[in-house]
């Protein structure tokens, strides 16, 4: 006897109805405590003073055992964990109603997929490496876990520390008992606790850093202690689903406009483009000639072109920039290029988005200090209007500050920087000097005296084919701050004097260097790095581990390292 279509309906709405959601709420401590991150308040087993300013971590291989013994697997699963950026909850779904024993877990990525290329995970994926930041660059892998942050003894200095536990050995399986009766959604709470992980580990000048090189005490302990810091309860959390994405705001694009493909280097990873602002010819060429209008500014004699100029790779060859009624500005222009793969903007972060950020200078009193209004105004009027070119980008004549924004957020965003001597190289057209190759290396080496590695540590911060990172960072230029770049921002005391991570792309091209253009050259960039770093509550652990003697880099090397540096030009612009 067949069964009736409606039953076998009624069947399946049932079966789904009987899958549950279960949300996984990650808490961080220290020895049982709250986490509270970039504080120096946290004791170690050892007795030492820590602060904690970066516990981020991928899982994967998630599975539940069922009361029977049986493990109930979710296939390609991966999380990126970085409490300290709020990303402290994953969801599990569709999971049938049951008893359940244990959770299973691997905190890494297994060998396949430690090995796979990155470049194709999607904009938000957990293995995006602009997402985690995880991912090691040239040498292949992902770093599993890192722990950063700063400690002292009771009468010694600040110090720093780098713990990246990461190559295939060290992944670390943690498997939890649990007493979960599921029966519809509910949620769990995931204890994660540092101190137990750094367990009786003595900080000082053999234990500073570890990246999980083969033999390497450190690590395999670290690795041990990692698989024992979690523990799991029933969470105390009201479930919290993921919002929706928020509708993009209106596409505004002409009928007649023609599309264009936003190509980028397949090594280069996937980034997040604008959905409600696609690109197009027309609205490019508007955004270009935006760029070059000296009408954004009060009196008509500065665009963004000014201080942006393609012959230095879209910066200033001054130290700060004058605004359009000749004042000062206190930082250095920025590069425009890449900027799809940025998170946000300005040296201190303060814009979210690019169509945000390039009406900012329009209208700040140092720079081109005009009104919206006033740029719409002029640029309506008589035969230097560009109603034909809004209509042909966005399909009527109407000239608005977001249509204005949009255009320039097109023409930036096409602007890339991927074929320097360096690429070609990357892809077997072209060889290094035994210089370059020199400076190639040091760049890409930690400083690692207890393993015999002197490397001059540069990819941790400029890591990647993007040469850069999405973090805020203090590289060590004052001990006391006059800027406080992202602290003026976020008002903690944990941002001053960090600012944004730029691109070494093109950074032949961009001198004077730094976020207030005080070095001349790439020597005296390198020279601050081997020596000249000061020393502060909030400066960067990479930097915070080396010696107060600095890395001591011979002149040869320095050398080698300017010379690598300059093979990231840009040849065809």
């Amino acid at each position: 006897m067949s069964i009736p279509r409606c039953l076998l309906i009624w069947l399946a709405f049932c079966a789904l109805s009987r899958a549950a959601l279960l949300q996984v709420n990650i808490a961080t401590e220290f020895n049982g405590e709250p986490m509270a991150f970039n504080s120096l308040r946290h004791k170690t087993a050892s007795g030492q003073t820590i602060s904690v300013s970066r516990l981020d971590f991928l899982m994967s291989e998630i599975a539940l055992q069922k009361a029977d013994g049986t493990w109930l697997s979710l296939t390609n699963w991966q999380a990126f964990i970085s409490p300290i950026n709020g990303r402290d909850t994953f969801t599990l779904r569709g999971l049938p109603d049951g008893l359940y024993t244990s959770l299973r877990f691997q905190v890494g990525l297994p060998k396949e997929l430690n090995h796979s290329d990155p470049a194709p995970y999607a904009a938000g994926h957990p293995l995006n490496p602009t997402v985690n930041g995880l991912h090691w660059n040239w040498q292949g892998g992902y770093v599993f876990m890192a722990l950063e942050g700063s400690w002292k003894n009771a009468d010694g200095p600040l110090n720093g520390f780098s713990y990246h536990l990461a190559t295939d050995p060290m992944l670390m399986t943690v498997e939890l008992p649990l007493a979960l009766d599921l029966k519809g959604d509910q949620a769990l709470k995931l204890t994660m606790d540092a101190g137990r992980l750094i367990g009786a580990t003595k900080l000082g000048e053999d234990t500073l850093t570890t990246h999980s090189r083969t033999g390497d005490e450190l690590a395999t302990q670290l690795r041990q202690n990692t698989e024992r810091a979690f523990a799991i309860s029933l969470s105390d959390k009201a479930i919290t689903l993921e919002a929706p994405l928020q509708a993009h705001r209106e596409v505004i694009i002409a009928k007649t406009a023609k599309l264009v493909p936003f190509t980028f280097p397949a090594s280069f990873p996937r980034p997040s483009l604008p959905g409600d602002n696609p690109l197009n010819v027309e609205g490019i060429e508007l955004g270009r000639r935006l760029f070059a209008e000296k009408r954004l500014s009060i009196n008509n004699t500065q665009a963004c072109s000014t201080c942006h100029t393609a012959d230095h790779a879209f910066t200033d060859s001054r130290k700060v920039s004058v605004g359009a009624e000749g004042h000062h500005g206190r930082r250095n222009a920025m590069p425009l290029f890449n900027l799809a793969w940025k998170q946000s903007y300005f040296w201190d972060g303060r814009a979210r988005t690019l169509r945000d950020q390039v009406l900012q200078p329009i209208q700040d009193e140092i720079e081109m200090h005009e009104t919206m209004p006033q740029v719409v105004a002029k640029l309506s009027r008589g035969e230097g209007s560009y109603a034909p070119l809004f209509a042909a980008a966005f399909g009527s004549t109407e000239i608005t500050a977001d249509r204005i924004a949009r255009a320039l957020e097109q023409f930036l965003l096409t602007q890339l920087s991927h074929d320097s001597r360096f690429d070609r190289v990357m892809k077997n057209e072209a060889q290094f000097t035994p210089e370059e190759q020199r400076g190639f290396d040091l760049f890409h080496s930690e400083y690692d005296p207890r393993r015999g590695i002197y490397g001059a540590d540069c990819f941790h911060c400029h890591g990647g084919p993007l040469f850069q990172n999405v973090a805020f960072a203090n590289n060590g230029l004052d001990a006391t701050f006059k800027d406080a770049g992202k602290g003026e921002i976020t008002n903690l005391d944990s941002d001053r004097g960090k600012f944004a991570v730029p691109s070494l792309r093109n950074v032949a091209l961009t001198a004077p260097y730094m976020h207030d253009g005080r070095f001349a050259t790439l020597e005296e960039v390198v020279e601050h790095y081997n020596h000249g770093v000061q020393r502060s509550d909030t400066l960067d652990p990479n930097l915070a581990k080396h010696p107060t003697g600095g890395l001591q880099l011979s002149k040869v090397d320095q050398q080698a390292l300017v010379a690598f540096l300059k093979t990231l030009t840009e040849e065809k612009r």
